[in-house]
């Protein structure tokens, strides 16, 4: 019986091994067309996501029914605030109900753009690096359009603004 426990054992840890080497092999940037995506928006207009090529984008899956993802968006609401005229967008693309989504952005007075992927969004998601389909997830990108960082989890003020902040110095005269 403790022969098939260590057998077990060492096929999880393997398992967690290759996957944790398939989310550390995904390259730092990654270009890519950003209008390929177009979802819809909460007033239900579709929009596509090359309207803000060449700003630096802060793009977040998130849901109502998560957590973390609703500790991260103040955050995100002060950081739109005091980011926008410096050529930053947040966007948040919801993996939930059109209803709840509005509901919670009326509550919380979401001020960037929120877009509606329910489950078709953990597909794009883990096309963008999100390889445990995990919520909250985070790509911020580049004015050039790549992917310059990934975030599965939380996504703390202080590091948003450790990533941002080179990409706004290279704004500077």
């Amino acid at each position: 019986m403790k022969k098939i426990g260590m057998i077990i054992l060492a096929v999880l840890a393997l398992s967690a091994g290759i996957g944790f080497q398939k989310l550390n092999s995904i390259p730092e940037t990654d270009t890519f067309s950003l209008s390929k995506t177009a979802l819809i928006d909460v007033e239900g207009k579709l929009q596509n996501l090359s309207q803000w090529q060449g700003k630096v984008l802060i793009i977040n899956f998130w849901a109502t029914w998560c957590p973390p993802c609703l500790k991260e968006i103040p955050d995100f609401i002060r950081l739109q605030t005091q980011y926008r005229a410096k050529n930053v967008q947040f966007i948040g693309i919801a993996l939930d109900n059109l209803q709840d989504v509005k509901t919670y952005s009326l509550k919380a007075g979401v001020n960037y753009p929120l877009l509606m992927a329910e489950n078709s969004g953990i597909k794009l998601a883990h096309s963008w690096g999100n390889l445990l389909d995990v919520v909250p997830f985070t790509v911020v990108i580049n004015p050039q359009g790549e992917i310059i960082h990934r975030q599965m989890g939380e996504f703390h003020s202080a590091d948003i603004e450790k990533v941002l902040e080179p990409l706004l110095s290279l704004k500077k005269p």
